[in-house]
């Protein structure tokens, strides 16, 4: 496969007639457009109800008696499963019929809360229920989120694709903000069930809208051209062969391996470091998807032709620098404020390298490119998770956020000098 270095990650200068105001008003007008306005109001609903049980869930482990182990063994059953089959939902993306593919699995998860509501109701939760759901959710997930992510570059033209992604990050970005949000007002007064009811009903508008949006047949396949079981590796080698994908893909593994963990773990931090409550959890969250939506909206009055592997390399060491402050902070005010720093460097970061990919690879790969993204993100959030959670028990949430951030730091260093060398 030859490298052809798409016009929108390429390293072409700002002009005038590509000013930042107008950058982003023609990405804005996206939202004007029927299929692409509803499918992001579709996605922020569900995102919220998301958010929500995500920022309960973690303080549900906690108050029924779990160890920040589990805390991180929850997380880490949520995103391992990409490891083992988000190259087969890469697969089922580029050639299923992606509307039974999203209806089929979002169904089964949106099971998990309604489930969950009633063991709360019922006062029969155990924390192994609890983290047995975040497998299935993971499971679901990465069968089905390759078909998910690859609805943008299908209803918006090519050299929007990078608008579009963009306008994709600020509604999950806002959610970020308004789903924790919800739960602070939900924890404090309906309880824990509240945050999971809302959830459930969140996936109800997605899997309408993605029924109508998605086309009624996948892509064609010919008659003899069985399922092989090769096929996705063989398709993800191929992809991750060549030399600038490689480099997007790694800087993606780094970051949510050894960045990932300060969201995963800022209960922990807020309980033990600083003795605060559920709403200065919510409140810390929120601030972390403030900085997101920060991001985006910023990327979407970047001119397309910009390199993105320049914006997204350097935001993801301003991440990680972020990641080593919040371990070193001594002060509870302090920590919303680097939150929002550390959501303007995830967002940046991820959605830069997100960008690169699709508009490098060919429409017909699209599927299995999102999925090694996905595997990239999802996978090197799960082992963080894990190794995090096992640092947190044996030497505390501090030094195991430092160790993190300071590993971040140099590796993203070294991938840096290799990547921006220039494309032979």
């Amino acid at each position: 496969m030859t490298v052809n270095e798409p016009a929108s990650a390429g390293a072409v200068e700002a002009t005038a007639e590509h000013s930042p105001a107008r950058t982003l008003a023609e990405a804005l007008a996206l939202l004007r457009t029927r299929r692409f306005g509803t499918f992001w109001f579709a996605s922020l609903l569900s995102n919220i109800g998301g958010w929500a049980q995500q920022v309960a869930q973690p303080w549900l482990l906690l108050s029924i008696g779990a160890s920040p182990f589990l805390v991180g063994v929850d997380a880490f059953a949520a995103d391992a499963p990409v490891w083992l089959l988000t190259l087969t939902g890469g697969v089922l993306a580029d050639r299923a019929d992606r509307r039974r593919v999203i209806t089929l699995f979002q169904s089964i998860q949106m099971a998990c809360p309604v489930l969950l509501v009633a063991l709360l109701l019922t006062g029969t939760v155990q924390p192994w229920i609890v983290i047995a759901t975040s497998l299935v959710v993971g499971v679901t997930d990465a069968l089905s989120m390759p078909s998910f992510q690859s609805i943008v570059p299908t209803i918006v033209e090519r050299e929007r694709i990078a608008a579009g992604l963009a306008l994709n990050s600020t509604q999950f970005n806002l959610s970020r903000i308004l789903g924790p949000a919800l739960a602070g007002v939900l924890m404090t007064t309906i309880g824990m069930v509240g945050c999971y009811t809302v959830n459930a009903l969140s996936y109800v508008p997605f899997i309408l809208v993605a029924l109508w949006i998605l086309p009624r047949r996948g892509p064609a396949v010919a008659a003899d051209d069985g399922f092989d079981p090769r096929r996705p590796f063989a398709a993800a080698a191929d992809i991750a062969r060549r030399p600038q994908l490689r480099g997007a893909l790694l800087m993606v593994l780094v970051t949510g391996m050894f960045c990932g963990p300060l969201v995963t773990f800022c209960p922990v931090l807020v309980k033990q470091a600083f003795h605060g409550g559920a709403a200065r959890f919510s409140g810390a969250i929120a601030a972390f998807g403030i900085g997101g939506l920060l991001g985006a909206t910023g990327l979407l009055a970047v001119d397309p032709r910009r390199d993105r592997r320049r914006i997204g390399s350097a935001l993801a060491l301003a991440y990680a620098a972020v990641v080593v402050a919040a371990a070193l902070n001594p002060w509870a005010w302090a920590l919303a404020p680097l939150l929002v720093l550390a959501g303007v460097g995830m967002s940046m970061s991820n959605t830069s390298a997100n960008t690169f990919l699709l508009s490098a690879a060919e429409p017909a790969l699209r599927g299995r490119t999102v999925s090694l993204y996905m595997l990239a993100l999802r996978g090197g959030t799960s082992l963080g998770s894990l190794l995090t959670g096992v640092t947190v028990s044996r030497f505390g949430v501090r030094e195991a956020l430092l160790l993190d951030g300071v590993a971040a730091l140099a590796l993203h260093l070294l991938l840096r000098r290799w990547w921006l060398r220039p494309a032979r």
